[in-house]
């Protein structure tokens, strides 16, 4: 039996002449009549105003390597606590989550949680931050700015995993609650994102100029390459051109391997060359820290010291070996500065993957507080609960 998703009320829509509303979180601008939803499937229109639908439901948790996200100058070898709902404002044909983001059943967000109850959680596990993934943290933004402010009160950091298809204002108000992003840069040219994306390229670059000139959020840049699709030598060489100019030299690029998914299953997999010659494209054109990812590659995972030419982390898929840094993310060698945020040595999480059950073990927790009260006589009332510790499975 599906469990009732929570429905909140939004603020980012505004009404047509036609009786419609049209919802403004993102470019898309889907216009909606009475009971209809948007794209994304969880933004709807319900009792004359736009509402999320999936508020406090989860697809999951997983305590992941911070490396996963990708993220390689963001607090290196920690841990982050992983959760997305369902649902997506893009409609990617490569889509390697397709079962949660283009998900049209409740089942999907099975598992419950406060915001409260997820900081908690995060801190249980030794959690340095909360990574809003799986789906794009915009289609649920209200849910994600609630749980990064409960994560920023107990000191846990909040990560965006996100396409950055979103519209100027809520783009202000959202960013203005997160730590760090990896923004997903899916091609260079309107006629990918168009094609296989049903997007558009500009409101993407104007997120990742926003991001740089406009905020203190750390963030890097993923894009996943596609055999014949996006992976050109002359594409590859525009965008890391474009990411010099416009956003500087320090911001991370990492290229990873594509398999076949979803809408898009007549490619093959993305070969390991294919990496290491956009990596060094973007090295040549200025990138200083360009990054292989979904593969086995030291040489592409590894951070090198501008200053000095030193390795001064070493990585092998998600993997943390040597690490030449201080505490402030400094070259031991040299002293030149690595960007991002740092603090003191590496984390030891490795690549170790922990499926998290939040509901699970809430509910078996409740259950057993509530025989002792009852057996000694004092009130059930569950509301007044601090949030338990949640479940571990090892995989």
């Amino acid at each position: 039996m599906a469990l009732a998703p929570a429905i909140v009320r939004t603020k980012y829509w505004h009404r047509l002449d036609d009786g419609r509303i049209q919802c403004d979180v993102c470019p898309r601008a889907c216009k909606l009549r009475e009971g209809q939803r948007g794209l994304c499937f969880v933004r709807a229109r319900e009792n004359d105003e736009v509402v999320l639908t999936t508020y406090g439901r989860s697809s999951g948790f997983c305590v992941d390597p911070i490396e996963k996200k990708p993220l390689n100058h963001f607090l290196p070898g920690s841990a982050v606590l992983s959760f997305g709902t369902a649902g997506c404002n893009l409609a990617c044909r490569f889509c390697q989550n397709w079962d949660i983001s283009k998900s049209r059943e409740l089942d999907t967000v099975a598992d419950a949680a406060s915001p409260e109850g997820i900081a908690a959680a995060a801190a249980s596990l030794g959690c340095a931050s909360v990574a809003f993934t799986y789906n794009d943290p915009v289609v649920f933004l209200e849910y994600a700015i609630d749980v990064a402010d409960a994560c920023r009160a107990r000191g846990i950091k909040a990560i965006a995993v996100t396409a950055g298809y979103m519209c100027p204002e809520p783009r202000v108000e959202f960013y203005a609650h997160m730590d760090a992003a990896n923004v997903d840069l899916k091609g260079f040219t309107e006629s990918f994102y168009a094609d296989t994306c049903a997007g558009h390229l500009r409101p993407v670059l104007e997120t990742l100029e926003y991001l740089r000139h406009e905020t203190e959020v750390w963030f890097e840049i993923t894009t996943l390459l596609i055999p014949g699709l996006n992976d050109s030598d002359e594409e590859i060489d525009a965008m890391a051109r474009w990411v010099v100019e416009r956003l500087g030299r320090d911001v991370p690029v990492h290229f990873t391997a594509f398999h076949p998914d979803y809408r898009l299953l007549d490619r093959p997999p993305t070969p390991p060359a294919t990496l290491r010659r956009a990596r060094r494209i973007a090295i040549a054109n200025g990138v200083r820290y360009a990054y292989t990812g979904n593969v086995h590659d030291p040489e592409g995972g590894s951070t090198y010291c501008d200053g000095c030419g030193v390795r001064v982390i070493w990585r092998d898929w998600y993997e943390v070996g040597d690490y030449r840094l201080t505490d402030d993310g400094r070259c031991e060698s040299c002293g030149t500065q690595i960007p991002g945020v740092f603090a003191g040595s590496a984390g030891t999480w490795g690549r170790r993957r922990l499926s998290v059950r939040l509901a699970a073990r809430r509910a078996a927790r409740v259950g057993s507080e509530t025989r002792s009260r009852l057996e000694s006589g004092v009130s059930t009332d569950t509301d007044s609960y601090s949030y338990p510790d949640p479940a571990v499975v090892r995989e």
